[in-house]
């Protein structure tokens, strides 16, 4: 008996900073019922879902906080869970999460069939920078309004498998996806927001795509699991972020794949029995790792390259 998860890319396309949760949320509503009309049984939805991307404006705290769910779900956000519940049908959310005790956290959540919170992820590799740089014609302020996750990555029994979660730049580094696939995961949700404009290098804005299908392909085949990238693309209060949401089998082919830069769902009928195919073959962990000379991974680097000098803009 095969194991078959029916999993959505759920696309957005942009979210205006006036835009309300309440409006957001009914976007969510029209694609979590269309998934399900696919037969969808998980519907990964993007980083920082409910909400336009701050982090590219300088904002004093009084904004900032407007951004920042204190509680999920909250009253705007129980609908989504409550149709979750009706249709049968869960999802993986990204969202800002601000902690009773204070913390700030880029955060997803998982969420099974029946409506109940399966897990929470907090990012851990946090990028941009910590001040303003007036030169950039946009800023990404994540360093500033958002604590690194301190948990390390790990895997959920759910969905009849074992699920992950990793957000935005956590799809860049290997280690994300090797510590996933250590933990057993057979499935890893990813969400992000990818202005495809980089100020430090512009030389890499016509390479972001195929960086973005580089790493989340690389990742699944090497580590013998299923990828669900999912974005929130267009054009976003003068930025354009990248979209191609994608759906990736532990062979690395995309099996699903957004066409649009707007809201779109994709559906494909992930085999998570595949995953033992490649870990038990080519990249069988146990018979062919070598752990014990991978310690310099771990270890400050003895060499340090200096970065280059950006590109400022004007």
């Amino acid at each position: 008996m095969t194991r078959v998860v029916n999993v959505a890319a759920a696309q957005l396309g942009p979210i205006s900073r006036d835009e309300t949760r309440t409006d957001v949320v009914a976007r969510l509503l029209a694609l979590l019922h269309a998934a399900a009309q696919r037969g969808a049984e998980l519907v990964v939805f993007p980083e920082l879902a409910l909400t336009t991307f701050f982090p590219r404006w300088e904002l004093a705290d009084d904004e900032l906080v407007a951004f920042f769910e204190r509680e999920m779900p909250g009253p705007e956000t129980k609908p989504l869970f409550d149709a979750a519940a009706m249709l049968g049908v869960g999802f993986h959310l990204g969202y800002a999460e601000l902690t009773p005790d204070g913390h700030r956290y880029n955060t997803a959540i998982l969420v099974e069939r029946d409506g109940s919170v399966v897990a929470k992820y907090r990012k851990i590799h946090l990028p941009g920078h910590e001040e303003p740089e007036p030169w950039r014609p946009f800023q990404h302020l994540e360093r500033a309004y958002f604590e690194p996750g301190p948990d390390a990555f790990a895997a959920h029994d759910a969905f009849g498998g074992r699920v992950g979660m990793a957000i935005c730049n956590d799809r860049r580094w290997s280690e994300t996806y090797r510590l996933l696939g250590l933990e057993g995961v057979e499935l890893v949700c990813i969400g992000y927001n990818t202005p495809i404009h980089y100020p430090p290098d512009p030389d890499q804005d016509r390479l972001a795509g195929f960086h973005n299908h580089l790493v989340m392909a690389s990742g699944a085949y090497q580590n013998g699991m299923w990828v669900a990238g999912v974005a929130k693309g267009g054009l976003e209060e003068g930025v354009e972020m990248l979209a191609e949401s994608q759906i990736i089998a532990p062979s690395g082919e995309v099996v699903a794949r957004c066409t649009t830069a707007g809201d779109e769902v994709i559906v494909a009928a992930c085999d998570l029995d595949l995953c033992t195919h490649y870990r038990g073959t080519l990249f069988n962990f146990d018979r062919y790792r070598r752990p014990e000379l991978y310690g310099p991974i771990s270890e400050r680097p003895r060499v340090q390259a200096k970065p280059p000098a950006p590109r400022r803009e004007h």
